[in-house]
């Protein structure tokens, strides 16, 4: 069974920058598509980066385009997120997900989730 774990989340002023990591288990992740999602109090969950199986092909929100980048280390089973120039509106749980098929910003795409990790942006 495959397992999710986020981590790097934290507080940052803004214009900062925070790393977030999505560590799996259980499985090999080298056959998933993996997404980074956020979800602040009140708002739905939302689509932020996804990256194919082979990492070959990236797709971001658009807010986030240019700020973010994702990748992925398959021998270390893990995908990062690096967030730059981060804003106050970036403040939300952001999540990692998995799907056996292909990367998506669609929340309904994927099968397997972390829990979470909080990144909180303010001065």
């Amino acid at each position: 069974q495959l397992q999710l774990v986020e981590s790097g989340g934290g507080l940052v002023q803004p214009g900062g920058s925070l790393r977030l990591s999505c560590a799996a288990s259980g499985v090999s992740l080298d056959y998933y598509a993996i997404g980074w999602f956020r979800q602040a109090p009140g708002n739905r969950r939302e689509g932020v980066a996804c990256i194919s199986s082979n990492g070959g092909s990236t797709d971001y929100a658009d807010d986030v385009k240019g700020r973010f980048t994702i990748s992925r280390d398959n021998a270390k089973n893990t995908v990062y997120l690096q967030m730059n120039d981060l804003k106050p509106e970036d403040t939300s749980i952001y999540y990692c997900a998995a799907n056996e098929f292909m990367e998506s910003l669609n929340i309904f795409q994927y099968d397997y989730w972390g829990q979470g990790t909080q990144v909180t942006v303010s001065s």
